[in-house]
């Protein structure tokens, strides 16, 4: 496997449920009675099977393309393992789309049963997948007697409300099969889960919204260090670009007002039981003015016990 080879070709669109089994927890661990339990879904060729594959890697008895009606069961046959399965993986993809309007009663069956779930969405742009169905020269499963394109649109729109309830969304159109591993290691690879994990991105609007973005930012109204011609070369990382852009009208003021509006957020997603966030926060290129704004604003939230990384999306692309 090369270091580009395409997420997709990790992807199987064979019929039936296909388990798999992941090794176990560390001997000895004390777990609870009732398996934790992750929904892995998303768009076909978005990288489902390689999420799958890491969270076999890391332990969890992984099911493939299993009916939603039977996730409620599945669950309670790992209940009854006395503990040898203490993390469950679940693929829900349109393969078994005669069974998906059964998802959200099973979601609300596992509620009631007060089952620690969570669920995935995998997520790429029209042009990635395109780009990758064609390279492996598979059809959609939903374009029928059409163009790839009119699957993808198929689903998107299958989807859309499950990609709203996700906890974690991420976007793999310029990932490879290693740099989702590590998205996927540095999400659920810890032995203890915090309760509530941030990426704060920066990003450039030059180059369109981070579609994973659960909070999105505008810098913009800040002076660009682009046009200062001693800063231009340089990036928000650096100490003479990043005191440019706090020693500007506003700029301290607003770091304070959206890091105490992310408290009260974070409040609220741990209450609701969300755990991953994305936060995004925007200039024209991404280099200077959302990379320093970025830097500031994720020890803010970590001095507050948020596990947070930061991810610099355009850094590097002018």
């Amino acid at each position: 496997m090369t270091e580009h080879e395409s997420i997709t070709e990790h992807e199987n669109h064979g019929d039936g449920a296909q388990v798999k089994t992941g090794t176990t927890g560390e001997g000895g661990a004390e777990v609870a009675a009732i398996p934790e339990l992750v929904i892995i879904s998303g768009m076909s060729g978005a990288g489902r099977s390689t999420a799958a594959k890491c969270l076999e890697d890391l332990g969890w008895f992984v099911v493939d393309n299993l009916p939603p009606a039977l996730i409620p069961t599945m669950v309670d046959l790992g209940a009854r393992s006395q503990g040898n399965v203490a993390r469950i993986a679940v693929v829900v993809d349109v393969r078994g789309r005669r069974f998906f309007d059964n998802l959200r009663e099973s979601l609300a069956d596992l509620a009631a049963k007060n089952v620690k779930r969570r669920v995935l969405f995998l997520e790429a742009s029209d042009e990635a997948l395109v780009r990758r169905f064609e390279s492996v020269r598979r059809p959609h499963p939903l374009q029928g007697d059409g163009r790839i394109v009119d699957g993808i649109a198929a689903e998107r729109d299958l989807l859309r409300e499950l990609r709203g309830d996700a906890d974690l969304v991420i976007d793999t159109s310029s990932l490879n099969v290693h740099e989702l591993r590590a998205k996927m290691d540095a999400q659920f690879a810890g032995e203890e889960e915090p309760e509530l994990r941030a990426t704060v991105m920066s990003f450039g609007y030059k180059y369109g919204l981070p579609v994973d973005a659960d909070l999105v930012v505008d810098c913009r109204f800040l002076p660009n260090p682009h046009w200062v011609p001693e800063l231009r070369p340089f990036t928000g990382l650096n100490e003479e670009v990043s005191g440019y852009v706090f020693n500007q009208p506003g700029a301290k003021e607003f770091l304070d007002r959206y890091a105490e509006l992310l408290q009260l957020i974070a409040a609220g997603y741990r209450r609701e039981g969300k755990r991953y966030v994305t936060i995004a926060i925007g200039c024209t290129g991404g280099k200077h003015r959302s990379v320093a704004m970025s830097e500031r604003l994720a020890p803010r939230l970590a001095a507050e016990g948020v596990e947070t990384v930061i991810v610099h999306r355009d850094m590097g692309r002018e």
